[in-house]
C-alpha cells in the first residue's frame, strides 16, 4: 500500500515524517527558543555510530545572538541571500579517529562522515517532527569554519544546516521560487539490488 504526502508517493508503506521532510528556502525569519533546537540535537545524539564512537559534533548559532552572523558570513552568496531568515544555523563536524573498546590508542574511523550523517538526519526528522525544515549546505567556507570556530585537528567539517519555519516562496527571488517544492527520488528498483549489483 503506497502512501502520498507532499505530491511525493512511496512505493512501499513507510511513516508519513519521511515525506513530510524536505529542504525548503523560504523561511520566515523567527527566532527559535534555544529549548527547541537543542531538542532537535538531543534527537541526533541517539543516532547509531561504529562502535558507539558518536563522532558528530554540532556547532550552532541562533537568530538573534552573538553568534549569527559569524555563521552567516561563513556561507556563499548564494546560500546566505535566502538562509539570513533561517532560525538557526548548524555546522555538522566529525571526528576522524575513533578507540575502539579495549584499544590503547585511537585508530582511523572509516564511517565518522557516515555516522554523523545518521546523526543529522535524526535531528532534521525531528525538526519535522516538531514543525521545523532544516536545509543542508556544502557551499560554505569550510576551511574559514574549521578555522573561526575553533574544530579540533583531526575533525572533518561536513556540512552546514539552516532550520527554520517555512514560509510562503514569494519570499524568495523568482529564479528559486520554481524550485521550493519537495524534490521526487529514483525509483527504489534503482538503488535497492538483491544480491550485489547486476553483472554488465
Amino acid at each position: 500500500m503506497s502512501i502520498t504526502v507532499n505530491s511525493r508517493t512511496a512505493e512501499h508503506p513507510i511513516d508519513p515524517l519521511f515525506l513530510e521532510r524536505w529542504s525548503p528556502r523560504a523561511f520566515t525569519g523567527e527566532e527559535i527558543a534555544e529549548s527547541d533546537l537543542l531538542t532537535m540535537l538531543e534527537a541526533g545524539r541517539w543516532a547509531a555510530s561504529s562502535y558507539n564512537s558518536q563522532p558528530w559534533r554540532f556547532l550552532y548559532a541562533r537568530r538573534g545572538t552573538a553568534h549569527w552572523e559569524k555563521f552567516l558570513g561563513l556561507l556563499n552568496e548564494f546560500n546566505r541571500s535566502w538562509a539570513k531568515d533561517a532560525s538557526a544555523l548548524v555546522v555538522l563536524v566529525s571526528n576522524s579517529v575513533m578507540r575502539p573498546p579495549g584499544a590503547e590508542k585511537d585508530i582511523p574511523s572509516h564511517s565518522h562522515s557516515m555516522d554523523a550523517g545518521n546523526a543529522i538526519a535524526q535531528v532534521m526528522l525531528q525538526a519535522t517532527r516538531m514543525g521545523w525544515y532544516a536545509h543542508g549546505m556544502v557551499g560554505f567556507d569550510m576551511d574559514r569554519a574549521f578555522a573561526e570556530l575553533n574544530v579540533p585537528s583531526g575533525y572533518r567539517v561536513e556540512a552546514a544546516y539552516a532550520i527554520g519555519r517555512k514560509a510562503d516562496k514569494s519570499k524568495l527571488p523568482e529564479g528559486l521560487q520554481a524550485r521550493e517544492t519537495p524534490s521526487p527520488r529514483k525509483p527504489l528498483a534503482e538503488i535497492a539490488f538483491e544480491g550485489g549489483f547486476r553483472a554488465e
